[in-house]
C-alpha cells in the first residue's frame, strides 16, 4: 500500500506557508483537479481528495501543530474518525465564485452569517375563461385579481414612522441566528432565521395600521394580455413581476401565471389543431349526396359536400378549416365530419305509407339477403 504524500508537498508549499498562502494553493490545485474540470478522470478525482484533505489538516492551527510534530503518524489515529477523509462536496462555481468561504465556514467557522440574500415575491395563479372562437385568431383579455402589493400608506416599510423601526438587537440586524455545533476535531455552523424578527432583520416598533406592519397590503389589480391563437386548454400564461411583492424592500415580484380555460362549443370539439363534429342526416341524403353549409368560427361559412351512396359513421375531411397549427406557421388543420343517420322518433300517417311502399320495392329476397350478410362478413374480416 503506497504511503500518504506529505501535506506541504500536496499544497505545493514550504513548511513556513502563511495561512493566506496555504489558501491560495489550495484554491489553485482544486479548480485544477476538480472531477468537473476533468470528466472520466479517476487520477485528477484522487488528486483534488488529496488536496482536501490536506488543506483541511494545515488550515487548522490546532490539527497543523499536531501534524509538524507527528507526521502521519499522530497520536490518537486519523482525525477524520474510522472512515478517513471523505472530502468536501466542493463545485466549481464554488472555487471561482463567492461561494468558497462559506463551504469552509460550515467546516472551520470562520466567518459569520450574511445577510437575508434578495427574495423574490411568490407567484400567483388564476384562472380566466376565453370563448371557443378565440382559438382562431387570438385575443385581448384582460382581469381583475387580488394581490399581495407593497403598501402604499408606509412604502413597505411597515411603519408610518421610519423612527419606529429598530435594528433586531437579536440578529444584528442580519435575519439569520448560528449556532456552533463540535464535528470532530473541526466547528460547524448551524444558521436558521431569527425568531425574533421571523428573519426580518428589523423590528417594528409601530406598525402600519393598513399592512398591520408587513409592509404588503391586498390590492385589486387589473391586466392586460394576448391570448395567442390555438392556444392549448390548461396552458398558462406568464406575466413577469405582477406576482406578490417581495417582503425585502429591494426584492422583486413574483410572477403573474394566467391558466386559460377555453369554453366548450355547440358542436365543434378539438383535437390538437383538427376540430370534429358530427353530422346528422337523413337517409335520402346518404343515398343521393347533398351540400350541408353551416356558420364556421372563422367568419366564413363552412360547406360540407357528402357524397351520394354515405354511409352512417364514414367520416368526411374538410383540409384547412381547423384551428392555427402550432408546428406548422401559417397552416391550419381540418375539420373531421362524422355522418350519422338521423332517424325521426315520430313521422306522420301520410309518410309512413311512403316509406312502407318504399320498403316494398327496397326489400329482398331471402337468397339476396343470405348473399348480403356474407359479403358484409368478408368485408369486415378483410379489414
Amino acid at each position: 500500500m503506497a504511503s500518504k504524500r506529505d501535506y506541504y508537498e500536496v499544497l505545493e508549499i514550504k513548511r513556513d506557508a502563511s495561512q493566506s498562502e496555504i489558501k491560495k494553493s489550495f484554491r489553485s490545485l482544486a479548480r485544477k483537479f476538480h472531477p468537473d474540470k476533468n470528466p472520466n478522470d479517476p487520477e485528477s478525482e484522487l488528486k483534488f481528495k488529496e488536496v482536501q484533505e490536506a488543506y483541511a489538516i494545515l488550515s487548522d492551527p490546532s490539527q497543523k501543530r499536531k501534524y509538524d510534530t507527528y507526521g502521519h503518524n499522530g497520536p490518537g489515529g486519523s482525525p477524520f474518525g474510522p472512515g478517513g477523509f471523505q472530502g468536501v462536496n466542493i463545485s466549481v462555481e464554488d472555487l471561482f465564485g463567492g461561494g468558497f468561504e462559506s463551504v469552509f465556514s460550515s467546516i472551520f467557522g470562520s466567518s459569520s452569517p450574511r445577510r437575508n440574500k434578495r427574495q423574490r415575491g411568490s407567484d400567483l395563479l388564476v384562472s380566466h375563461s376565453i370563448p371557443f372562437e378565440a382559438l382562431m385568431n387570438g385575443c385581448e383579455e384582460s382581469l381583475e385579481f387580488e394581490v399581495l402589493k407593497t403598501c402604499k400608506d408606509c412604502n413597505g416599510l411597515g411603519s408610518k414612522n421610519i423612527d419606529d423601526v429598530r435594528e433586531c438587537p437579536a440578529c444584528d440586524g442580519r435575519g439569520r441566528i448560528q449556532r456552533i455545533e463540535r464535528l470532530g476535531p473541526f466547528t460547524q455552523q448551524v444558521v436558521s432565521d431569527c425568531p425574533s424578527c421571523k428573519g426580518e432583520g428589523k423590528i417594528i416598533q409601530n406598525p402600519c395600521p393598513t399592512c398591520s406592519g408587513e409592509g404588503r397590503a391586498s390590492q385589486t389589480k387589473k391586466v392586460q394580455f394576448s391570448v395567442p391563437p390555438g392556444i392549448e386548454n390548461g396552458q398558462r400564461l406568464r406575466m413577469s413581476g405582477y406576482g406578490e411583492s417581495s417582503k425585502s424592500v429591494n426584492g422583486d415580484a413574483g410572477h403573474l401565471y394566467i391558466e386559460i380555460d377555453v369554453q366548450e362549443h355547440e358542436w365543434f370539439e378539438r383535437d390538437g389543431a383538427d376540430l370534429l363534429m358530427a353530422l346528422p342526416l337523413n337517409y335520402t341524403d346518404l343515398i343521393l349526396g347533398t351540400t350541408v353549409e353551416i356558420p364556421h368560427i372563422d367568419g366564413e361559412i363552412l360547406k360540407i359536400k357528402i357524397p351520394s351512396g354515405s354511409k352512417p359513421g364514414e367520416t368526411i375531411s374538410v383540409k384547412g378549416r381547423g384551428l392555427p397549427s402550432n408546428r406548422t406557421r401559417n397552416s391550419r388543420g381540418s375539420i373531421m365530419v362524422l355522418l350519422k343517420l338521423d332517424i325521426p322518433k315520430k313521422i306522420s300517417r301520410n309518410f309512413k305509407k311512403k316509406l312502407i311502399d318504399i320498403r316494398d320495392e327496397m326489400s329482398y329476397s331471402n337468397e339476396e339477403l343470405e348473399e348480403k350478410i356474407r359479403k358484409e362478413a368478408r368485408s369486415r374480416r378483410n379489414g
